[in-house]
């Protein structure tokens, strides 16, 4: 069925149907669904963007299968235990009886059921426990997030040992790639004209598809950077800005240091967020914000800033542990402000009132990314704009900028030349460290780190493919000209809005130059308020050419190092950054 049939059936849910069901298929829902049953594959992936309807589409397949006789029992195999629970809730609801406590020790399931609920966890327990299952009646086998399946080698065997004789394999994700090359079982892989072997998926419902559709909603970026100020273990004292040029392991520092609960950065980060999340309240009353924490001390330190600034203790969700779902689904059936996770609220998890987030973690792989920036992209009515603080930090400040580019899953990479710069060297450097304990990004083993201050200033706003913003103080008029955009807009709208705040602000600065002009040190001052501008000329730039080009944004800064002179200064002034704009410019120009 094609896109322009599917057109006439509805592309989102009724305002409030509850997770998984609707009283109609949306159009991508109704068009995946036509084409399984035409194939009637015994394999199908289907890939659509966090907050499609992933469920909804799978439980309708399940409920076709069954009243054709197709099958007989239907296993869902989930990531966490909170979401066995909610596939168990969601398939309740059509008709479908599952068992979410179902336990290995059982052996068998209750013939109450039509099937069972599991996590990946539980099938590597006991692969031929599920396999035995599996093979005593024609089962469905839905792999909810099966990217999670590559997680450990152990997992991936084992889902291939337990549902090899499976009837039917539905699998499902909403990021359909891997920061890793672990094989995805159940999954079909073509080797493309570059000879590097891709995951295919059956069907795909892009963020970009489902943006136009109204399924989704838009997500503004709203990024912070700020001074930081640490001591190593040799006692020296380090000072840098967050978002300038950095080398890596200063980039790690400045970033963990943001993060440092005891420093101002993550308070005044916070607010910012907390005022964003009234203004959007205005217009949602129910709307409600994420913290995303990178372990539990901070979480709950993040949890008491809250309170200070709201008056409001904060729902704190620091595990996939017992209690944990309850505290989650009371959070989403409630009008409460704010809710803070450790790393995430697991993908799939489904909170459809949350509409302003702070990323406030150490992992940038964009695999989790993707997956936290979609517990904020659920489109429940017209004109909900989700918003999400980041620190400036340019691999997160990337994957922003990317939100809408579709990937699949590579099975095949290869490096050339330098090898720091190769497409993939961060990222499983990332994933490494994501994999250690570690109490915050750029946290080495064994090496002592004390955080000793740390201030925010507002830098940008990403929405839409472009940026938007001046450097701003916290607390500042231009700050707020962002916050207080209002919460019910049309993307257009929020567009033209902040269009015209960025005109305003900029025109404001110059008039401010201008009056300065004449001083002893008019042409030092000018220069100096250039320099914010330039760097994020620059930085848009590099990020074009590298659309452009395919070159990793390392690479792209190495050439203009070799043609420039010598790397970037940390402090650069205004004439060093103009040269790098200029000299990017050319390559554009010759490549025309």
């Amino acid at each position: 069925m094609s896109t322009a049939a599917a057109s006439h059936l509805p592309p989102a849910y009724p305002l409030r149907a509850p997770w998984g069901t609707a009283s109609a298929l949306r159009a991508w829902q109704q068009e995946a669904l036509e084409a399984y049953l035409r194939e009637q594959p015994r394999d199908f992936l289907a890939a659509a963007t966090p907050g499609a309807g992933k469920t909804a589409f799978a439980l309708r397949v399940a409920s076709e299968l069954l009243g054709s006789c197709t099958v007989q029992a239907v296993t869902v195999i989930a990531p966490t235990e909170h979401l066995k629970h909610q596939w168990a809730e969601a398939a309740s609801r059509v008709g479908i009886s599952l068992d979410p406590t179902f336990r290995n020790s059982a052996g068998a399931a209750s013939a109450d059921f039509t099937g069972v609920a599991l996590t990946y966890a539980q099938v590597a327990a006991q692969p031929l426990l599920h396999r035995r299952r599996t093979e005593t009646r024609k089962t469905l086998v839905i792999l909810d997030e099966i990217h999670h399946a590559g997680d450990a080698l152990s997992w991936g065997d084992a889902v291939r040992e337990a549902f090899e004789p499976a009837t039917r394999r539905l699998a499902l994700t909403g990021t359909p790639f891997r920061s890793d090359t672990s094989a995805i079982p159940f999954v079909t892989y073509a080797r493309g004209a570059d000879g590097v072997r891709r995951s295919a998926a059956d069907y795909s419902y892009g963020y970009g598809r489902g943006l136009a559709d109204g399924v989704v909603r838009p997500v503004m970026f709203l990024s912070y950077s700020g001074q930081m100020r640490w001591r190593t273990r040799a006692g020296h004292e380090v000072s840098a800005a967050l978002g300038e040029p950095l080398t890596k392991d200063l980039t790690a520092h400045a970033w963990r240091t943001a993060l440092d609960p005891g420093g101002n950065w993550i308070p005044q980060v916070l607010a910012a967020a907390d005022r964003r999340l009234t203004e959007v309240r205005r217009g949602v009353p129910d709307a409600g914000g994420l913290v995303i924490a990178t372990d539990q001390a901070t979480a709950r330190a993040y949890a008491a800033r809250l309170r200070r600034i709201t008056g409001e203790a904060p729902t704190v969700v620091l595990s996939d542990e017992p209690g944990s779902s309850a505290r989650i689904a009371a959070f989403g059936a409630d009008s409460s402000r704010w809710m803070v996770a450790v790393r995430m609220v697991s993908e799939g998890v489904d909170v459809p009132r949350l509409a302003v987030g702070v990323y406030a973690t150490s992992i940038a792989t964009p695999l989790f990314f993707a997956q936290a920036v979609g517990r904020f992209v659920r489109a429940r009515r017209r004109g909900e704009t989700a918003s999400v603080f980041l620190p400036s930090v340019p691999l997160l400040l990337q994957h922003a900028a990317e939100l809408e580019v579709e990937r699949d899953h590579a099975l095949d990479r290869t490096r050339s030349g330098d090898e720091e710069d190769g497409p993939f060297w961060s990222e499983d450097a990332l994933v490494a460290a994501a994999n250690r304990t570690q109490s915050g990004p750029g946290a080495d083993e064994g090496i002592d780190f004390e955080a000793l201050e740390a201030e925010a200033t507002f830098d940008r706003v990403l929405f839409d493919g472009g940026e938007f913003g001046t450097p701003a103080a916290v607390g500042s008029q231009e700050e707020a000209d962002f916050l207080g955009l209002p919460g019910l807009l049309e993307p257009e709208q929020v567009t033209t809005l902040l269009r015209a705040r960025q005109h305003e602000q900029q025109a404001g600065r110059a008039r401010r130059t201008s009056a300065a002009a004449g001083g002893p040190c008019a042409a030092d001052t000018a220069a100096h308020q250039a320099v914010p501008a330039l760097r994020k000329e620059l930085n848009g730039l590099v990020g074009a050419w590298h659309h452009r080009t395919g070159l990793p944004h390392g690479a792209i800064h190495t050439q203009l190092r070799a043609e420039c002179g010598g790397p970037l200064a940390v402090h650069a002034s205004a004439a060093q950054l103009r040269e790098r704009i200029d000299m990017i410019r050319r390559w554009a120009v010759r490549r025309r």
